[in-house]
């Protein structure tokens, strides 16, 4: 099969279905390489610890409320925001507008926050809140086109090819605006003055990697017969409020929304914190630290890929059960950890199982998507990350703080979401939940 050449496919109704070939796969799984840069530069690492020491170093007491605030907000915003857009692109067939209008306000905002030096707290705010409103956005869009590339038995293994490419994408992002401070540092430039040249980097990278995307990924759907005199904010909202009219319908879609929300807390959990956790329980130092978020990046992109085949080959519920199973055995070693050295071999395990769990949840939430709704049902597993992405932090967060900073306490509520979020899957029937996705593409 050459570069354009198409994968003819049918539908349930026997209708030829124009699926993507290799070099708009290849577009599509790029823009995950394009955006991870961003969460692991900004979100993550530098610009994080560059707001809290640098940008609000007179408020050390306030720092970190003012950084998780920010973030806070965006997710508040986009657990509202994200199936109305979902619902909006789905009736106008404008999912790659949209893709664009918040790629370009994504990298718009993350390189303005070069201009944020010490005292710029609010523009900051600002800036970072709206860079993760579009950020997680695009997130959302740029999944609903998956349904629509590849037929469902590949949407696992396409999936997995997605993050594997989003971690590296991470990665290299991180490794170049690191090796950019290195060299400043060498010149007398401290990283208070060099920082924010690397968030031109990353906007520049994300920028650079997205074009593909833009290029070749092809928006597929037809926009819907609707009523002209409805705004398209109400179109959204009535679309919308049809969808959960029908909740009995999707039952295993909305049973497995749930269970994401459960585990995908645990998950968000151990991104925000896991390195608070090394550092003041197991006494890695900065880097240290650095070099295991390197590491798992690695294997985080091992396990979405291993895993993204894994579905396809064994099912989606199953390898994820086997990926909770992994993360709960992950979080049992943590807590009994007393030396440095296990730490590298659990931050293995979580890679490997990050990569896994949010590789097989978009395919699954796919996979119970009806024909022509996709931008609404992953706005619906939007809402759920973005959820996740307050609870997880903020009941890990309260129990330190009622606890007196016992961390290994703390840990235990994400071990509880992992098992909980395992149990709550068994209610997950996912031959149904498929066979509803196709009745209602009819």
């Amino acid at each position: 099969m050459n570069n354009n050449q198409k994968q003819p496919s049918t539908d349930q109704n026997n209708h030829a279905i124009d699926y993507a070939g290799r070099r708009e796969l290849l577009a599509w799984a790029l823009f995950d390489f394009a955006n991870s840069g961003y969460t692991t530069v900004v979100l993550t690492t530098i610009f994080s610890t560059y707001f809290v020491g640098v940008v609000a170093g007179d408020l050390p007491g306030s720092a970190t409320l003012l950084w998780s605030l920010s973030v806070g907000i965006a997710n508040f915003v986009v657990m509202f925001s994200g199936p109305v857009i979902g619902a909006i692109a789905d009736d106008r067939a404008s999912k790659k507008r949209f893709l664009l209008i918040s790629t370009l306000g994504c990298i718009l905002s993350t390189a303005l926050l070069a201009l944020v030096g010490p005292g710029d707290i609010l523009p900051a705010m600002l800036l970072v809140t709206v860079s993760a409103i579009m950020f997680s956005s695009g997130e959302n869009l740029i999944a609903a086109f998956l349904p629509e590339i590849v037929p469902e038995p590949n949407m696992g293994r396409m999936s997995g090819y997605g993050w594997s490419l989003g971690y590296f994408g991470g990665l290299l992002t991180l490794g170049i605006c690191l090796a950019y401070i290195t060299w400043a540092k060498q010149r007398g430039i401290s990283e208070a003055q060099s920082v924010p040249a690397t968030m031109l980097i990353t906007a520049g990278i994300f920028a650079l990697t997205a074009m593909p995307t833009f290029l070749w990924l092809r928006e597929r759907a037809a926009p819907a017969a609707h009523d002209h005199s409805l705004s398209m904010l109400a179109v959204g909202f009535r679309r919308l409020g049809h969808t959960f009219k029908e909740a009995t319908r999707f039952r295993d879609l909305f049973r497995f929304l749930i269970t994401l929300g459960v585990y995908q807390s645990g998950v968000s959990t151990v991104v925000v914190l896991a390195a608070i956790y090394a550092q003041e329980v197991m006494g890695f130092d900065t880097q240290a630290l650095i070099i295991l978020i390197m590491v798992v990046n690695v294997t985080a992109a091992v396990g979405a890929f291993i895993c993204g085949h894994l579905q396809d080959r064994i099912g989606s519920v199953p390898t994820l059960a086997i990926t909770l199973l992994v993360w709960i055995a992950a979080v049992a070693a943590a807590l009994l950890a007393r030396q440095p050295a296990h730490m590298w071999i659990i931050g293995n395990m979580i890679g490997l199982a990050m990569g896994a769990s949010q590789a097989v949840g978009r395919a699954l939430v796919s996979k119970f998507s009806p024909s022509g709704r996709s931008g609404e049902f992953l706005g619906l597993w939007g809402v759920m990350n973005r959820l996740s992405a307050i609870a997880g932090p903020l009941s890990y967060g309260l129990i330190n703080y009622w606890s007196g900073g016992d961390h290994r306490l703390s840990l235990v509520s994400t071990l509880l979401f992992f098992i909980a979020g395992l149990l709550l899957l068994a209610r997950v029937n996912e031959q149904r939940g498929k066979a509803a996705a196709l009745d209602a593409s009819r």
